[in-house]
């Protein structure tokens, strides 16, 4: 614990101001830019050494899961030497002393590092990170974590919005919107700041002596046509934005494939229970839907599909109430007669969905993982998305992952708070409402293109898909869209208009967004892939991820410190992982931590601004006289800029 020194006048609006005994952390900025729903986010922490002797100044910071960092600098005030941030590959840094990992919860992941700071000296982090803004439930979410670890005279937060479109409405939740920091809130219409004083600070309610620790989430959504979406080029890229709203909902027939093995024993059997009878409140009249119950054996509400009609529901929903806990688990029976109930329920002009709830591994019938996804894969062949949510941790979430992207679903961790019923319910309410089935979209005069075709399109959510324009040639370049709305097919075109060309972002802005999409895309790839295609899919993820500065999955920055420091290596571990700590070989360097994440290995080098691969060594500090410093750091009164 840090003791601080307070003083000053004690003022409603200011209160006493705190020097901690040891260093202070004098300034505090997080400024966010949003551009077409790319978010560019940089953490700017200054602090000063107030101590008479040498200290270990430390970097702490939270970051979205869905982001990738892509720049990390160190301005330190030191002579002789220049440090370097270097990315390298996992696998030739096996020797290095590995940090810990932990998990953060739902939406963060964690970024620790910290440097030795002379006496009466300062030191400047600054991280940046960037994402792709998602979609969901008819808005976008950007998080923004704000714990600088104790009350700062100079803290600020802007939040920046650039939507050509124009906004439609905006609004900020989370926190640190709450109490008294609701007064440090203004809100523009595409400008919120946040400005609290040291007071403040103190006042929500995870504050404290130690400062703030809570999250800023700003809420918005764009105006939108109901015709082919926006799509903005640049520099010889484009990214289209799709979500039609003025469409009808179409019947859905779905099952719900519920665990009841003995480990879903307590506040997870109850939780389900009450989200299934919610949902079931939820379904239209028109849909048709299923219930199976499973443990090392097969239960069903029903063996067909019926209609949501209010006797039917009464029974599912006593049901669902009476699901017990008992026995091991079978997840490839209740799957596959899942997807035999839904094969056999073809109804015209209807979306067909599969969702499967289970927190652990296959304990019965078939358990070999890898057959449990063939026989899944050969069972739904693509006709219906699989849904997969893994309940708690001692699920294993990498095979549900890959199973739901070999069947065009997607897996989502629920987690086992008092909130799980509500998890459920609003993983359920993102899917509910189908407006499109089979859609493919198509750019005559694109190419490199992201993912083009899609089994369903839900209200409330968004398709994006981003591209090369052939020769550059706008001329030429035709978007279009192909999709089923209930039973007949329609078409979104804009003939008579021309792509918008922006001339208000940067040239590489469309073109970061294209790199990210498609390095996200091709780690999902990969991670359904085996043998020599995983590789190629992997090496161009990685060559991808080296050429933006992305920090992900299949690489890791090297933080290389003063002599005598331990370096630090930033990766970005599998989802779920928890904390853990291996020994350190005497004098290795350790590995830094961000946390979680799904994870692979990989290797880069940082070197200033730019990346250079790393082919064998480990990265090594390298002292430099005064005036020798290399190319890619520069001087700034004093100052050293190290990555």
């Amino acid at each position: 614990h840090r003791t601080p020194f307070c003083f000053g006048l004690h003022t409603a609006k200011q209160g006493f101001f705190c020097l901690f005994d040891d260093w202070d952390v004098y300034s505090f900025h997080i400024n966010s830019t949003v551009t077409s729903r790319y978010a560019t986010t940089v953490i700017t922490s200054r602090v000063a050494n107030r101590m008479d002797e040498s200290k270990e100044i430390e970097f702490h910071v939270r970051l979205p899961k869905n982001a990738f960092i892509s720049k990390f600098r160190i301005y330190l005030q030191i002579k002789n030497f220049t440090l370097k941030n270097k990315l390298q590959d996992t696998q030739q840094c096996v020797h290095l002393h590995k940090g810990f990992s932990c998990s953060l919860g739902r939406t963060l992941e964690e970024f620790k590092t910290s440097v030795t700071v002379a006496a009466h000296k300062k030191v400047t982090f600054e991280l940046t990170y960037e994402e792709l803004m998602k979609r969901t439930h008819g808005k976008y979410e950007l998080q923004i974590h704000a714990r600088p670890m104790q009350p700062v005279r100079d803290f600020k937060v802007d939040v920046h919005i650039h939507e050509e479109a124009g906004i439609s409405f905006i609004d900020v939740k989370g926190g640190l919107s709450t109490k008294p920091l609701a007064n440090a809130i203004t809100k523009t219409h595409a400008w919120v700041y946040f400005y609290p004083t040291v007071y403040q600070q103190k006042m929500c309610d995870s504050c404290g002596d130690q400062g703030m620790n809570g999250d800023l989430v700003i809420v918005y959504d764009v105006n939108r046509d109901n015709g082919l979406g926006h799509i903005k080029k640049s520099d010889g890229y484009f990214v289209h934005h799709f979500a039609p709203s003025d469409l009808p909902r179409i019947r859905k027939n779905v099952i719900f494939v519920i665990d009841q093995s003995g480990s879903m024993y307590g506040r997870k059997i109850e939780q389900t229970r009450i989200a299934l009878v919610h949902i079931l409140n939820d379904l239209a009249e028109d849909d048709h839907f299923g219930l199976i119950t499973f443990d090392d054996r097969i239960s069903y509400w029903k063996r067909k599909l019926v209609q949501a009609n209010s006797k039917n529901l009464e029974s599912a929903k006593n049901f669902a109430r009476n699901i017990q806990d008992r026995g091991s688990t079978d997840i490839n029976e209740a799957v596959l007669q899942g997807a035999r109930m839904l094969n056999e329920h073809n109804r015209e002009g209807s979306a067909s969905i599969l969702i499967l709830l289970t927190d652990g591994d296959p304990t019965s019938g078939v358990t070999n993982l890898e057959k449990i996804q063939s026989n899944v894969r050969q069972a739904i062949a693509g006709k219906f998305p699989l849904y997969c949510l893994g309940f708690g941790f001692d699920v294993n979430f990498n095979f549900l992952e890959k199973m739901s992207l070999q069947n065009n679903g997607v897996a989502r961790r629920i987690y086992e708070d008092s909130d799980a019923d509500l998890q459920l319910k609003g993983f359920y309410e993102e899917v509910a409402t189908p407006l499109l089935t089979d859609v493919t979209m198509i750019y005559v005069g694109g190419t490199n293109l992201t993912q083009t075709n899609f089994s369903h399109y839900y209200n409330g959510s968004e398709i994006v898909v981003a591209g090369e324009i052939t020769d550059n040639n706008i001329e030429t370049f035709t978007p279009q869209v192909v999709a089923i709305s209930s039973n007949r097919r329609i078409i979104f075109s804009n003939p008579n208009e021309t792509v918008e060309s922006t001339g208000t972002v940067s040239d590489d802005h469309i073109q970061r967004v294209w790199a990210y999409l498609t390095v996200k895309q091709l780690l999902e790839k990969e991670l359904q892939l085996s043998g020599p295609e995983k590789e190629k899919v992997k090496k161009e993820a990685m060559e991808l991820s080296l050429k933006y500065s992305f920090v992900t999955p299949l690489t890791s920055m090297v933080v290389t410190k003063p002599p005598g420091e331990n370096t630090d290596v930033l990766h970005k571990p599998k989802e779920g992982e928890t904390s853990q700590r291996w020994p350190s070989p005497g004098g290795q360097p350790n590995l830094a931590h961000l946390t979680p994440a799904s994870g692979y290995s990989g290797q880069w080098v940082l070197s200033g601004e730019q990346i250079k691969p790393i082919q064998q060594h480990s990265p090594k500090i390298k002292d430099f006289k005064e005036g020798t410093l290399g190319k890619n750091s520069s001087k700034e009164k004093g100052k050293t800029i190290f990555g």
